[in-house]
């Protein structure tokens, strides 16, 4: 009789119980997958004024260029031209510069110390310069379009609906990506990124199979390139679960009423790859926009000089040209160091160790642990950024030498698996509140 409890506890849930006990959750998912579809949905919205047999044409004709790897990351709205053809690369872009100047002006730094009225203060400069970096792109990318004669109609009969369109798609999933980090799963901005390289592997399943009825014997390279592909996962799983502890020591006994409890042993978490995916959506979206300028704008039959810089800056700019390869290493490099010193800072956790009565086993509290701390990050910092520039080269090198004609690539498929790792994540740190929340409930 003693065992009867333990046998109704192991009844499975009925599923309607399960749905109202983490009714929070279900309605944050359900809000993200709306979200979602409403996304896929506009990307499919035209611009006003595009010819699209034209433009089908012209995407045809540059298959495997940056123009792929561009329509890639809008989910397909480029080569649909539609009203979210920028795609949330403006957004990223003026995040790049706010976040710099915050390092240099004196006044936007202050800012970053105000708690959350400096952070709302801050992304209001964020949206603004969204506005007009989404401007400025939707007029160079509509006298791309008009000097390509892929429009319907000219002149500001045209300019006017189609700037307007995209200003206003841009702004949307601004504000999409902002309303999915508060009310649904994830970071809003990086679920977009993953539903839109998502969208586009359907059809690189297709252009493998495609590969393979041309010459069976191309099933081999396919082949490797998923084994890669599995083994970079795997990588990249494992590099970003990695951890560095640092011990932390109390120095004083806490005492909690008439007792007295000895000096307390934590340790400090410090993660190999800080900066996670952000450098490379920086680097790409940096690399993106003067080679898609290049080719939009300076294409023409009978180009200018400044024409003629704009195709040779689209040229050599291309994915999988030494350049490009050498300049996307370097900025990953760079934004690994520059995005870890913004997340965190050795000497404002130097000082709360020492407020708290903490200490690093043989290191002095202060200046010397805020040394040790620094020294300790650079030396995780350089292992992430090569760890990170190996696995958005690698990929582009082999895409180039075995002649793969789609564009997943190592900055897409590390965006991909971080993006799972935290939103799999998040919904833990959910379920794990509801269970605190029901067994705080359950105390008498």
């Amino acid at each position: 009789m003693a065992k009867q409890p333990k046998a109704t506890s192991a009844i499975p849930m009925n599923p309607l119980t399960f749905i109202r006990k983490y009714d929070e959750l279900w309605s944050r998912l359900l809000f993200l997958l709306g979200a979602l579809v409403v996304y896929r949905l506009g990307s499919h919205i035209p611009v006003p004024g595009i010819n699209p047999d034209a433009l089908a044409d012209l995407f045809t004709r540059n298959e495997g260029t940056i123009l792929s790897m561009f329509n890639m990351f809008s989910g397909g709205a480029l080569a649909r031209m539609s009203i979210m053809a920028l795609g949330i690369m403006p957004y990223i872009s003026a995040s790049i510069i706010v976040q710099m100047m915050s390092v240099v002006l004196p006044s936007l730094e202050a800012l970053k110390k105000e708690g959350e009225a400096g952070k709302r203060k801050l992304n209001k400069y964020t949206r603004q310069g969204t506005l007009l970096l989404a401007f400025l792109q939707a007029v160079f990318m509509s006298t791309g379009l008009l000097s390509q004669n892929l429009t319907l109609t000219q002149g500001l009969t045209f300019y006017i609906p189609a700037v307007s369109s995209l200003v206003a798609g841009a702004m949307f999933l601004m504000w999409l990506g902002e309303q999915i980090t508060e009310r649904g799963v994830g970071n809003g901005i990086s679920m977009l990124i993953f539903a839109s390289i998502v969208a586009s592997v359907p059809r690189m399943i297709g252009q493998s199979f495609e590969m393979i009825q041309r010459d069976p014997q191309n099933i081999i390279t396919i082949l490797v390139f998923a084994t890669l592909g599995i083994a970079v996962t795997a990588g990249i799983v494992y590099i970003e679960r990695a951890q560095r502890r640092v011990p932390v020591n109390y120095a004083q006994k806490q005492q909690q009423g008439r007792k007295v409890y000895d000096n307390q042993q934590s340790h400090l978490p410090l993660k190999i790859n800080m900066a996670g995916v952000i450098p490379a959506i920086f680097a790409s979206a940096l690399l993106l926009f003067p080679a898609s300028l290049g080719h939009w704008v300076g294409s023409s039959a009978d180009p200018n000089w400044w024409q003629q810089i704009l195709q040779t800056m689209s040229l050599v700019l291309a994915p999988g040209q030494p350049l490009y390869l050498v300049l996307f290493g370097v900025m990953i490099i760079f934004f690994c160091y520059f995005y870890t010193a913004l997340v965190f800072s050795p000497r404002e956790v130097a000082e709360n160790l020492k407020r708290s009565g903490a200490y690093i086993p043989g290191i002095r509290p202060g200046l010397q642990t805020q040394r040790y701390l620094d020294h300790v990050l650079n030396r995780l910092t350089f292992i992430g950024a090569m760890y990170m520039t190996v696995v958005c080269l690698m990929p582009l090198l082999i895409q180039s030498s075995f002649g793969v004609p789609f564009g997943l690539g190592g900055t897409s498929l590390l965006i991909m698996v971080v993006v799972v790792m935290d939103f799999i994540s998040q919904l833990q740190a959910h379920l794990m509140t509801h269970q605190y929340h029901d067994q705080t409930l359950i105390k008498p």
